[in-house]
């Protein structure tokens, strides 16, 4: 009888068990219990895609590099590109079987709202009054009209309000929900409640601890985002060796290869051209860095295979009951001022 394969070995483990500095055994209750419908543990993304130009960049640098690419995503905003850019972004990645996630917009953080200027932040990135979550709304129609199925959002309410349309049929059953990692939840409570609301995956700051994961696996199997490399405005984090466990705790995850040291290109226009062409294509090398250390710790196996988007089935709160409206109060006819009667 064969032996068992021994599983993914950790960082200079052989080396440090000759000092007598072996790390200790994984526990299998940290692992998480979940996976993505086609059995796969992980996917990759490429964020900060801001156009069509970037688009091209990205899948000529990862056929040149050999990276797998399930989802690109944009950070500026479907307000932020013409018709004629979707179509040729929907285009471009249907021609490879990859899913595009474009965010929708107005947000707080671009707004005239004084307090997301301050040192607390304010609100964020969330939408501000109706009309916030009415452009977020129109974005999310005219995108979807124009074949983009994978919306990113940074509002609960935003996030609410168009499942309840994907549950009415107002935007296509397989849309699917992206929260931002600026409001990402930081706790399983929270974390369940953005599944509820209709996330189909959710980024979570990537500060969160091994532990933080796993406690978010037990109650919650929506599948995750993480920054493997984090942009200097979420912490510049760079968590290349974690991956492997990363992905045995927060499994089933998006593996997000984002790129510290970098300005910032939102919103992005042509002025921005060579910061976020040059971006692109160091976000896959990026990726193929994280790739090949999983490579040699034997921990790149279970990948999903490359068309794979859909998140499987998830626990939503009810959103397709009428919504109930209460009737306007009315004076008891006993004390309501009536005028007097004349009398013969």
């Amino acid at each position: 009888m064969d032996a068992p394969s021994p599983g993914p070995r950790r960082p200079g483990d052989r080396a440090l068990a000759t000092l007598g500095l072996a790390a200790p055994p994984d526990h299998p209750r940290d692992a998480s219990p979940h996976s993505f419908p086609d059995g796969g543990l992980w996917r990759t993304e490429i964020p900060s895609v801001e156009g069509p130009e970037a688009l091209a960049e990205v899948f000529k640098e990862a056929s040149r590099l050999d990276v797998p690419v399930h989802r690109v995503s944009q950070g500026s905003g479907i307000w932020m590109l013409s018709d004629a850019d979707i179509t040729e972004m929907v285009d471009a990645c249907a021609a490879r079987d990859v899913e595009l996630c474009l965010f929708t917009g107005p947000r707080g953080t671009w707004d005239i709202g004084g307090s997301t200027r301050t040192g607390s932040g304010g609100a964020g990135l969330r939408a501000r009054g109706h009309d916030g979550v009415a452009g977020c709304v129109e974005d999310a129609l005219r995108a979807a009209e124009l074949g983009v199925r994978c919306l990113l959002v940074a509002d609960e309410g935003v996030l609410w309000s168009l499942h309840r349309l994907r549950a009415r049929g107002v935007l296509p059953a397989d849309t699917t929900l992206k929260v931002s990692a600026l409001i990402g939840p930081v706790n399983p409570a929270s974390y369940a409640v953005f599944e509820r609301l209709g996330a189909d995956s959710v980024n979570v700051p990537s500060d969160l601890s091994l532990a933080h994961l796993t406690e978010i696996r037990r109650v919650s199997r929506a599948p995750m985002d993480l920054y493997i490399e984090a942009p200097d405005d979420l912490g510049g984090y760079v968590r290349m060796y974690e991956t492997a466990e990363l992905i045995r705790r927060g499994a089933p995850l998006y593996l997000k290869f984002g790129l510290s040291k970098a300005p910032s290109i939102y919103p992005y226009g042509a002025h921005l051209r060579d910061t976020a062409l040059s971006g692109a294509r160091e976000r896959v090398r990026r990726g193929r860095l994280v790739l090949d250390l999983l490579g040699r710790h034997g921990a790149d196996g279970a990948m999903s295979p490359l068309g794979s988007r859909l998140p499987g089935p998830l626990t939503r709160f009810p959103a397709t009951e009428e919504p109930v409206t209460e009737e306007p109060a009315t004076e008891d006819p006993a004390t309501e001022d009536r005028p007097t009667e004349d009398k013969d």
